[in-house]
């Protein structure tokens, strides 16, 4: 029956768009009440594996830190080894594929020789990392795999260059020993320096932590001031040997 002139609709016309509405809203606020808690926790769990790996980063990099003087030793004592052991031992070696190798394995055995000064730190940052998990699947597997690349190079054994040198000069430079192509084998693949802040993790940083993340920054320049420096003792290595580049 229509509505009398300056009446108002029935109340079950009137009322059955906006109670629709009202009924559409709930069923969305019931469906994500059913789905917040999961969020919720994923994005808990993100922000609490981050925090883990902020404070184990910046441990590793302090320790690394701490360590120079002494990393910065033993590089030098391997410098000493080769000049007192095998000076010239290439002197008339080619420039070719096997001599790229060799300057692999120089380069290795000084990141090795650093490496082994921290190892029980570095173990101890892995150790940790390892049971870390975002939601994030792609952040995982980075940092899962960083920190196998490091417990590979800091329990790599190191190598004799020296003896491996010799051992390629006495084929007459037609072989390379297999200690070096295993050496490189398992070193190359796994070079990392220390410390690593993937930018992925920026969306689960807290504010308090961008302190400490300051001084991880700060302390890896340094330690890659004393990797710039290990560049220069690889230099005077393969010079001593006269390995060519």
């Amino acid at each position: 029956m229509p509505a009398p002139a300056g009446g108002s609709a029935p109340a079950d016309i009137a009322y059955a768009v906006p109670m629709s509405k009202i009924t559409a809203l709930l069923l969305a606020a019931v469906a994500g009440f059913a789905a917040s808690p999961a969020s919720a926790l994923a994005g808990a769990a993100d922000v609490t594996a981050t925090h883990s790996y902020i404070q184990a980063n910046y441990t590793l990099v302090q320790g690394a830190k701490v360590r120079i003087p002494r990393a910065e030793a033993t590089t030098r004592n391997l410098l000493a080894q080769v000049r007192r052991e095998c000076p010239l031992a290439a002197a008339r070696s080619p420039q070719d594929h096997d001599s790229e190798q060799l300057n692999d394995e120089v380069i290795g055995a000084i990141v090795v020789a650093a490496m082994h000064t921290g190892t029980a730190g570095i173990l101890s940052f892995v150790n940790t990392v390892q049971r870390l998990h975002w939601s994030n699947a792609t952040l995982t597997r980075r940092i899962h795999a960083y920190a196998a690349d490091l417990k590979t190079i800091s329990t790599l054994p190191s190598p004799n260059v020296c003896g491996d040198v010799r051992t390629w000069v006495a084929s007459g430079y037609q072989t390379l020993p297999a200690s070096t192509v295993r050496f490189d084998a398992a070193y190359e693949p796994a070079w990392v320096t220390i410390g690593e802040l993937p930018s992925t993790l920026k969306p689960y940083e807290l504010p308090e932590e961008q302190a400490t993340l300051r001084r991880s920054n700060a302390l890896e320049a340094q330690v890659g001031d004393f990797e710039a420096r290990a560049v220069e003792t690889y230099a005077e290595i393969i010079d001593a040997m006269e390995v060519k580049q």
